[in-house]
């Protein structure tokens, strides 16, 4: 077997076929997929977002980095120009090395969610820039590497993925060994409503971070799941409805009252 075929096989799988080839043509855009956006310049992934993880703002502003008005001063000064990183910088209030590193872990953490397999088609728009501005572009091929690396370890930690978007639930089996701190701080959180999501917002933390700590608490056997079809514990479950309309009103309503 020849130097080129090996390394063809041994190459890392392709996770967007299209973010590929925009790389190849160094585009600049915006790449839109099911679960967030990649934006590019040149052909390298400048910035991500997705609604399954904080952001650049959240990083920044629970990590102590920077005053939560301070952000909101940048923006208004600087979004409109599509430099507000460059700013937080130029301003002093944050620091070059501390906006990078939060930079980094939004972008892997968006990459993460928004590289998800789908069955939506991508679209791209070409020429969008985000308004957070250049701050240290990432290669496409690095991306698609880390957001392997991450899918791979949560599987080794836990291979059930429904942990990652369900909503969990404590099983209330006692733990065989003390709960680190910040993974303490994730269980305290399981309320069989919450997803992992929910508890990153909350927390101010990377997503992926948290998702590593659920698996590893599902391991252990301390979250589950909720079963499809668990009712709210926030809703009233009201008796079925019979045939007679107002009967079953007036049966919906002694049964609210009685379980206030």
């Amino acid at each position: 077997m020849t130097a080129a075929a090996l390394a063809d096989e041994t190459a890392a799988p392709v996770l967007s076929p299209m973010l590929q080839r925009l790389a190849a043509e160094r585009a600049t855009g915006a790449l839109m997929r099911d679960r967030g956006t990649l934006y590019l310049a040149d052909g390298e992934v400048v910035h991500a977002e997705s609604p399954a993880t904080p952001g650049i703002d959240v990083l920044l502003t629970r990590g102590g980095a920077l005053r939560r008005e301070g952000w909101w001063d940048a923006v208004a000064e600087a979004g409109a120009g599509q430099r507000v990183g460059r700013h937080l910088v130029d301003s002093g209030r944050v620091p070059g090395g501390a906006l990078e590193l939060c930079h980094l872990g939004a972008l892997y953490d968006a990459a993460f969610f928004a590289l998800a397999p789908t069955r939506t088609p991508a679209r791209f728009r070409y020429g969008v820039a985000h308004w957070i501005g250049p701050v240290r572009p990432v290669p496409v091929d690095a991306v698609q590497r880390e957001t392997l690396r991450r899918r791979e370890l949560l599987d080794r930690i836990w291979p059930d993925a429904a942990v990652d978007t369900a909503p969990l639930t404590r099983t209330g089996r006692p733990p065989d060994a003390p709960v680190p701190a910040v993974r303490r701080r994730v269980l305290e959180r399981v309320d069989g409503v919450r997803t992992a999501t929910g508890i990153a917002q909350e927390l101010g933390r990377s997503a992926f971070h948290v998702l590593v700590d659920l698996r590893r608490l599902a391991a252990a056997g301390l979250v589950e799941p909720v079963a499809p079809g668990t009712p709210d514990p926030g809703r009233i479950a009201f008796p079925e409805v019979t045939a007679d309309p107002d009967v079953a009103l007036l049966r919906r309503l002694r049964d609210a009252l009685e379980a206030l």
